[in-house]
């Protein structure tokens, strides 16, 4: 039985980098590698300082006994935004109120690192900043900012925001435009670039991003070596991502007229990975087409990462994400690369993260049982979350 609670009470609050000592369970060290049967993982320090079977773990360092627990490198969610009001004024915030919002929407889920596709980042940056201060219990953050939309072309399920934010929201028409927005958000802080390349003006008309506007934000992100993520919404707006040389789309397009073998070839050929985001689309009347298009890209050879497009969803269940994952047919192995190498992979940082190495960085998941011996919504029964061999969510194994 996991006993954790004690420990949590002990651990200092604004520690960074902390020790722990997961003994007994089942560790997959990656998606590749069969588990580990009884299974140690030791984090001294913020890493891994090592993982094996009957290893003896230093006396210092604090065990947590899960027995029949299954143990990942720490989940990622790809696609999040931190836009309510929970977050506004989040440099002045009480600490505790912003961890527990942090667990509500992301880390009882498991996820130890996430991607915010579009913010206010004077909210989101300074959230980061105390996070990674130890002021609060939360993630790794990336973030966009502001994303950038066509001209006039506000997406109409945003109609709910104050027209001062709405009416200030970028919707460059000219190339430098573009450019000055995302040196803007860059000086602010930012980690990606985030385009509507098609953005829904009303639910049924779709207006696309001038091309040339794409490639010139594509370009001023790229020359920061930033990753540029795309919101495409149909076939235009996949084909502006595929030219201006977008790296990630954000959703898998929702319209699927002509989305087809031909589009997705293109989209392999310039090495872009997807976010299927299929709970966001589960109630369309396409759903079932949404997931052969997902799987296809996949079998192609195409790069799939996990995401939820929480926080946009007010509901942060993710029961929902993996079912449909599984009903598109991908596997226990492939779910799990989703989750940790094939991110790693694609922010550059696979050389410490997204696997269970000695010196990788101690952000662990662990599940309350192994989601390869049951269904794929066990991937959602989370147990502990660990960043930086800190514990900054505890379940339980109801």
């Amino acid at each position: 039985m996991c006993i954790v609670a004690c420990a949590i009470i002990l651990l200092p609050t604004a520690a960074r980098a902390q020790d722990i000592a997961i003994t007994g369970a089942t560790v997959y060290t990656s998606p590749d590698d069969s588990p580990l049967r009884e299974g140690t993982v030791i984090v001294r320090g913020g890493k891994i300082f090592a993982v094996g079977a009957a290893i003896p773990v230093p006396k210092d360092v604090p065990q947590v006994a899960c027995d029949g627990c299954a143990v990942f490198a720490g989940f990622w969610n790809n696609h999040v935004h931190f836009t309510g009001p929970q977050w506004t004024a989040a440099a002045q915030q009480s600490g505790t109120k912003l961890a527990a919002a942090l667990q509500e929407m992301l880390t009882h889920s498991g996820f130890t690192t996430v991607v915010d596709c579009a913010s206010d980042p004077e909210n989101t940056i300074a959230l980061r900043r105390r996070v990674e201060d130890g002021e609060v219990l939360g993630p790794r953050i990336y973030t966009a900012g502001a994303g950038l939309y066509p001209p006039h072309a506000v997406p109409y399920y945003l109609s709910d925001l104050p027209s001062e934010v709405r009416d200030h929201l970028p919707q460059p028409e000219t190339t430098q435009q573009a450019i000055e927005v995302v040196h803007h958000n860059q000086a602010l802080g930012t980690d990606i670039v985030k385009l509507f390349t098609g953005s829904y003006l009303t639910p049924e008309k779709i207006v696309p991003m001038p091309l040339d506007v794409a490639k010139a934000a594509v370009q001023a992100g790229h020359r920061a070596h930033q990753l540029v993520f795309a919101h495409p919404s149909n076939l235009a707006g996949v084909r502006i991502a595929i030219e201006s040389g977008v790296d990630v789309l954000a959703h898998v397009p929702d319209a699927v007229t002509g989305i087809d073998d031909t589009v997705l070839r293109d989209m392999l050929a310039h090495h872009m990975a997807m976010v299927p985001t299929l709970k966001l689309f589960s109630h369309d009347n396409n759903i079932s087409r949404l997931r052969q298009i997902v799987a296809q890209y996949h079998t192609m050879g195409g790069r799939l990462m996990f995401g939820t497009d929480t926080g946009f969803l007010r509901d942060h269940s993710i029961d929902e994400e993996y079912r449909q994952l599984g009903l598109a047919g991908l596997s226990f192995r492939e779910v799990l690369a989703m989750l940790t190498t094939v991110p790693a992979g694609e922010f550059r940082v696979a050389a410490h993260a997204g696997s269970i190495r000695v010196g990788n960085d101690g952000d662990l998941t662990v599940l309350v049982t192994d989601p390869s011996a049951g269904k794929m919504e066990d991937f959602a029964h989370v147990l502990y979350t660990i960043r930086a061999g800190r514990v900054i969510f505890a379940g339980d194994r109801r």
